[in-house]
């Protein structure tokens, strides 16, 4: 008789709307299986709290590693997000299974961190990975305070006395704004966000630096502050052409999905990408490869950090005393792709400012 609380493989293909089979390669990374699939299955496995069982080389039973998928508010850490989420899994569960680990993937959405902590408390486990997306420092902070072997992934703080393992920021703004400047524009533009997450805040304090650096000078009007879902930015981009945005020649987009919701408010009224502006994004989601027009973004291997963090962790486990903090940036590379490609009709000097009093050419 199945256990209710124990799910398996069949729930999980249930939950996923996949076969049985198709959970058990994704789960032991074999086969010709699509990224959407795979953060499908990674989502489902995530949902029920599904524990596999790690394939082992030694008859000695393995320790267990514990990933937290937190989302507090779900802004940054949600569906959307689904594949970029599995690929961080995918470099854990590979690293763990290597080090016979197994690794257990539990969600938490929309509970306080409190919960979170309380879950932590004489479980089972050898250590801990966290998604830091949406965590503040004292989350960060009493997470820590419970003495496991922590390291957290998709956010950092320098003063923090706890473990890391991010993207390099600034790095990467930098190739997208030096690229801009490469093509010639001079008015770059920032879509941020007003929601707040460390990465979010990281890269927009890149962008006044890098402006800087490039010896580029930034105008007000031309940072925008949008909702950091896909249906948000788009609403706050349609409201913000509708009063009369006077539009900068191209704009650095804070991820993927923003840029999006961002494009799709251009669009819809009567903007042409990249003709009239460019626009580059940030995470190399999926989306980005197939959209009309093909997003230029930055990618940085969520793999790579999962990899990191789970290292990191078999480090900390096997210390015979207390370490220093490990703190790592992950480099970025500039995908380039139709979005970001200067206007062939006009260049940017020559074209007039683009607002919505202004009819669509």
């Amino acid at each position: 008789m199945k256990n209710p609380g124990k799910p398996t493989i069949r729930d999980i293909a249930e939950a996923a709307g996949v076969s049985p089979a198709t959970v058990s390669l994704v789960l032991n990374g074999k086969g010709e299986i699509s990224g959407v699939t795979r953060a499908r299955v990674l989502e489902a496995v995530a949902s029920l709290n599904y524990v596999p069982r790690a394939t082992r080389n030694s008859t000695e039973p393995g320790e267990t590693l514990r990933f937290l998928k937190i989302a507090k508010h779900g802004h940054t850490v949600n569906r959307d997000h689904s594949v970029f989420i599995s690929d961080y899994i995918d470099g854990m569960s590979a690293e763990a299974t290597r080090r016979n680990y197994t690794l257990e993937v539990v969600s938490f959405e929309g509970q306080l961190i409190s919960s979170v902590a309380e879950s932590l408390a004489g479980a089972p486990i050898s250590g801990v990975i966290a998604l830091g997306t949406e965590l503040t420092e004292a989350d960060i902070r009493l997470i820590q305070g419970l003495g496991l072997p922590t390291v957290f992934i998709d956010t950092f703080y320098d003063v923090l006395d706890a473990n890391f393992v991010d993207m390099n920021n600034e790095d990467a703004v930098y190739k997208v704004l030096s690229h801009f400047q490469k093509q010639g524009f001079r008015r770059i533009g920032l879509v941020a966000s007003h929601v707040e997450t460390t990465n979010f805040r990281l890269r927009r304090d890149a962008f006044f630096k890098n402006m800087a650096r490039l010896g580029l000078s930034v105008n007000q009007a031309d940072i925008l502050s949008v909702e950091s879902t896909y249906d948000g930015a788009y609403l706050d981009t349609r409201e913000l052409l509708t009063n009369g945005l006077d539009l900068a020649e191209c704009y650095f987009c804070t991820n993927d999905i923003i840029a999006y919701g961002f494009i799709r408010a251009l669009r819809e009224h009567g903007i042409a990408i990249p003709d009239d502006v460019s626009i580059i994004g940030f995470d190399n989601l999926p989306q980005s490869a197939t959209m009309e027009p093909r997003l230029t973004t930055i990618d940085v291997s969520k793999r790579k950090i999962g990899y990191l963090a789970v290292t990191i962790l078999n480090d900390l486990i096997g210390a015979a005393e207390p370490q220093p903090p490990v703190k790592i940036l992950v480099g970025a590379d500039l995908v380039l792709r139709a979005s970001h490609e200067r206007g062939a009709a006009k260049t940017a000097r020559d074209r007039p400012p683009r607002t919505m009093q202004q009819p669509a050419e």
